[in-house]
């Protein structure tokens, strides 16, 4: 069973959001992957206002209204934009079948317009994926790191967390988010080096990791090379590669009377 946690429209082919996923899944079942999880239209917005989020949020919901037996898909909220991102949760996982929350780097998580979203989530039991970076020229202005992220965390334990890209300094990314239990790490995107599935199980436990590609910016196959060929037990791996996931996603599945 393999869960990617992490897929983007934007860099498919095709002309349309149903193009674009009917191409990924093409692609994905010569993976072996069972489900993906897509969040963000095309072309990629790195400070969306209300409207752009909307429109960004129809064409995930176009893309998945043929595929809900193969993928779930994550509202893309912005902090900079407080009521419309509520507003947008409401529509899209409230009252739609979205299951989690995508935040990107028009703010950075330490901001408190953040924390309106993150009290909603926790009551409909909404994961929460954070795009972290550690950028060695330096981050965008609005791009949180994994320390906001751990900040963000010790602020509502009971919020459910992925640090996106692990940080991409994994190794840094890593120790920062191990002592919160209610953080997840990605492993998808950045070059396929090999180490990072075995580190993030030895700092953060086996429990802890999930599997994501960041296609279309990268190939599902280098980002699988990453699990598959790490020096691990096989349960681990597949722990990593969907039961993980699908656990963290289990309560609100089951709120949407979503068998699997």
């Amino acid at each position: 069973m393999i869960w990617d946690l992490h897929c983007h429209l934007n860099g498919v082919p095709g002309r349309t959001p149903d193009e674009q996923m009917a191409r990924l899944i093409e692609v994905a079942d010569r993976m072996h992957i069972e489900r993906l999880i897509v969040f963000m239209g095309s072309p990629f917005s790195q400070d969306p206002d209300p409207a752009e989020l909307r429109r960004q949020n129809d064409q995930v919901l176009q893309a998945l209204s043929h595929w809900h037996h193969r993928a779930f898909g994550f509202v893309y909220l912005s902090p900079a934009h407080e009521q419309a991102s509520l507003d947008e949760l409401e529509r899209c996982v409230a009252n739609g079948p979205m299951v989690g929350i995508k935040l990107w780097v028009a703010r950075r998580c330490t901001k408190s317009q953040i924390d309106s979203i993150i009290h909603r989530a926790i009551e409909l039991e909404a994961v929460i994926y954070q795009h972290t970076w550690l950028k060695t020229t330096g981050n965008l202005p609005g791009e949180s790191t994994p320390a906001d992220l751990a900040a963000l965390a010790a602020r509502h334990p009971r919020a459910r967390l992925i640090c996106g890209h692990t940080g991409g300094n994994w190794e840094l990314g890593l120790r920062t988010v191990r002592p919160y239990p209610n953080i997840s790490v990605d492993l998808g995107g950045g070059d396929p080096l090999s180490g990072i599935a075995e580190m993030a199980v030895r700092e953060v436990g086996a429990d802890r990791v999930l599997f994501g590609s960041d296609v279309a910016g990268r190939s599902f196959a280098s980002q699988l090379a990453k699990v598959t060929g790490a020096l691990l037990e096989e349960p681990v791996k597949q722990a990593i590669l969907g039961q993980n996931l699908k656990r963290l996603l289990t309560p609100m599945l089951q709120r949407k009377g979503v068998r699997i």
